[in-house]
């Protein structure tokens, strides 16, 4: 049985995200939990001012965003869910990214899945701004969903790596898991700098990984470029990739890509969802 955390702000990319869940998910037990958050301002001094504040104010917001999840669940069963699927809604009044770490402990969640806004999302507080902290503090993988994502099942996966990562089982397991739920092809993608060749960890970490993936088909691949998010997106393009998925390190790949991209002909932000691992 999966356990997923679905974190809302009742927006349209929060329900896009939601719905690609549902979709990915369609055939396996899950349990979703739809998690909103009200969140306590992070400057200096929030926490004891707001919680010592009108108990009777946060009552009455907890008490919306009760009835905003239970809507959000009526709205579910019009797709309809898979009979597979149970839902537990969960309204929070406290630090964003404190709860998501709460709640990804006590719950035992697998997978995070965000909406993210794009380049908007840096502008104010929104789940695309938040998908980043969570990207960034929170060490569960998670799965970002572009606000202009429409499911397609992922029967390409590209997983672009220098191969200098000691691989942990568990950033495997994750990667496998979702490969062979979907029974994707697993694209291995080396971005290397002209006449640049593997060192021996780097063909060692390539081996195992290989050892690793025989029950999972894959391949791999190998490009020469200075810039990885282009590179990428040649891939991306070449293969008609339906999913990426970057082990957590590549933190500064994400911001750019994500969220403001530095080069505009970069368009596979904007559709493909990216699978983020945590070592």
């Amino acid at each position: 049985m999966f356990q997923l955390l679905v974190p809302t702000d009742f927006s349209k990319n929060a329900w896009n995200a939601l719905k690609y869940g549902l979709k990915l998910f369609e055939n396996i037990n899950c349990t979703f939990y739809l998690l909103h958050i009200n969140p306590i301002p992070t400057y200096s001094g929030a926490g004891s001012s707001v919680k010592g504040s009108s108990k009777m104010i946060q009552e009455s917001v907890l008490r919306e965003s009760k009835e905003s999840l239970d809507q959000l669940l009526l709205r579910i069963k019009d797709i309809p869910a898979s009979a597979k699927h149970s839902f537990v809604s969960v309204a929070l009044h406290d630090f964003f990214v404190d709860s998501i770490k709460r709640e990804v402990e006590t719950k035992k969640i697998d997978l995070i899945i965000m909406g993210t806004k794009g380049s908007s999302g840096l502008k104010e507080v929104t789940m695309g701004s938040n998908t980043g902290d969570v990207i960034t503090k929170v060490r569960c993988p998670l799965l970002a969903v572009p606000e202009n994502a429409a499911f397609i099942k992922p029967e390409e996966i590209a997983f672009p790596t220098d191969y200098f990562l000691r691989y942990d089982l568990k950033v495997l397991n994750t990667l496998v898991e979702m490969s062979r739920m979907n029974k994707s092809v697993l694209r291995v993608l080396h971005v290397s700098k002209k006449g640049e060749e593997l060192n021996e960890e780097q063909l060692k970490n390539k081996a195992f990984l290989h050892e690793f993936l025989q029950d999972i088909e894959h391949s791999f691949h190998s490009l020469t470029g200075s810039d990885l998010e282009t590179a990428v997106q040649c891939f991306v393009e070449s293969r008609n990739i339906d999913m990426i998925a970057m082990v957590a390190k590549n933190l500064n790949f994400f911001q750019r890509i994500l969220f403001r991209p530095k080069v505009e002909q970069i368009s596979y932000h904007t559709d493909i969802p990216f699978l983020v691992l945590h070592e």
